[in-house]
């Protein structure tokens, strides 16, 4: 029976000869590059790759240098497909996946994301809307008053693909400054922040490979919001 790649991962390879391996793998009819990795000490899991001429740089995170070989391995699998605009196989995907959502790493990214990493962020009071204020209002409405409020602010650059997001590791929400506008109305801005408020109530579920943002608990409780698919559409105009 054939075996594969994750299976016979070799321990006592360096990172740079695994990732001359997988190149080789994927990549049997192109000459080897020169081949560099560097540790770097992101507030994250990120991790890059770049090609210039003949010199191949991987640029991954120190919080993956003490990985697995087989999840190394399954990292350089996933960054050498994109550099080729392909996508990695599902079972490197599956293993890189599995090992990001354990607890101790997701405990350990969540330390780093603290203290390495920086949220910049606009006052709560804007041009039109104060979002202390409508945090307050729904924290009454929707949470009997009893949500504890986290740090809250516009976002510094306008963002149309996100509206907003909450960060659990800076414990903070930020909305879109695109939302603060007089032509936006307040009940869209309300609802985006009536989601981030979820997500408070209702943190991520990791399971094995797959991170569940929106459970089955958020989703119903989403349905509580007062005139939501007016909100929706409002915000489809966006």
């Amino acid at each position: 029976m054939p075996r594969t790649g994750l299976e016979t991962a070799i321990f006592f390879e360096t990172p740079d000869q695994i990732c001359a391996r997988v190149f080789r793998q994927l990549r049997p009819r192109t000459p080897l590059p020169s081949i560099t990795v560097e540790f770097c000490a992101f507030a994250n899991a990120n991790s890059f790759i770049r090609m210039e001429g003949n010199r191949l740089e991987f640029r991954i995170s120190d919080l993956l240098e003490s990985a697995p070989a087989p999840v190394f391995e399954a990292l350089v699998v996933i960054l050498v497909a994109k550099l080729y605009r392909k996508r990695a196989p599902a079972e490197y995907l599956s293993c890189y996946r599995r090992y990001l959502n354990r607890h101790d790493v997701r405990r350990t990214l969540e330390d780093a994301r603290q203290k390495r990493g920086r949220k910049l962020i606009a006052p709560a009071s804007g041009a039109v809307y104060d979002l202390g204020q409508i945090f307050e209002e729904l924290n009454f409405k929707y949470f009997f008053g009893l949500m504890a409020r986290p740090e809250i602010g516009w976002s510094q650059r306008v963002s149309r693909a996100t509206l907003g997001h909450y960060d659990p590791a800076h414990h903070v929400i930020v909305i879109s400054r695109l939302l603060d506008r007089r032509e936006v109305p307040r009940l869209a801005v309300e609802y985006v922040m009536f989601h981030e408020m979820l997500h408070l109530r209702y943190p991520v579920v990791h399971k094995g490979a797959r991170r569940c943002v929106h459970t089955r608990e958020f989703k119903a409780a989403e349905k509580q919001f007062d005139r939501l698919d007016e909100a929706i559409e409002l915000l489809k105009a966006l």
